[in-house]
């Protein structure tokens, strides 16, 4: 099997895209956290006490997705035209949910994946006090397009 970032020596070796044509690429990635009924209830009424849950986690999850070039060793440092993060509340925890855009010679994939584990990471850090039965789960891409550059 052939690894894209490794060289023929077996050394770790960040891949040389100077040569591939710049496309739109779209990644979405989804993920969910676990949590107890009355931690959404926490959350939905905005009464956890670090704040709103969701609007933090947010943020959270659109600015890793721009460091995530500086949090994945290997990964290009690509300008990132779009990053959007979402919530769905279910009756077991919160789907979260991340789509992100970029024109660029490479994919958007570890990004929108990145804003997912960030933004559940979040939730857990700002319930942890609230709930010490939370669990990360699922953490997964789920999309990813290329457009033809013709």
């Amino acid at each position: 099997m052939d690894l894209s970032h490794v060289d023929e020596q077996g050394a770790a070796s960040m891949v040389d895209i100077s040569s591939k044509p710049e496309v739109k690429r779209t990644a979405t990635a989804r993920g969910k956290i676990i949590l107890r009924p009355e931690t959404i209830e926490l959350i939905r009424g905005r009464l956890v006490k670090k704040g709103d849950v969701l609007a933090a986690a947010r943020i959270a999850g659109i600015s890793a997705a721009k460091k995530t070039w500086d949090l994945i060793p290997l990964c290009h440092n690509i300008a990132i035209d779009r990053v959007a993060v979402d919530f769905d509340i279910a009756e077991d925890g919160i789907e979260i949910r991340s789509t992100a855009v970029c024109t660029g010679r490479t994919g958007i994939e570890m990004e929108a994946l990145t804003a997912v584990a960030v933004a559940a990471l979040t939730i857990y850090d700002m319930c942890k006090s609230a709930d010490g039965e939370m669990r990360i789960e699922g953490v997964a891409l789920v999309e990813k397009v290329k457009e033809d550059p013709r």
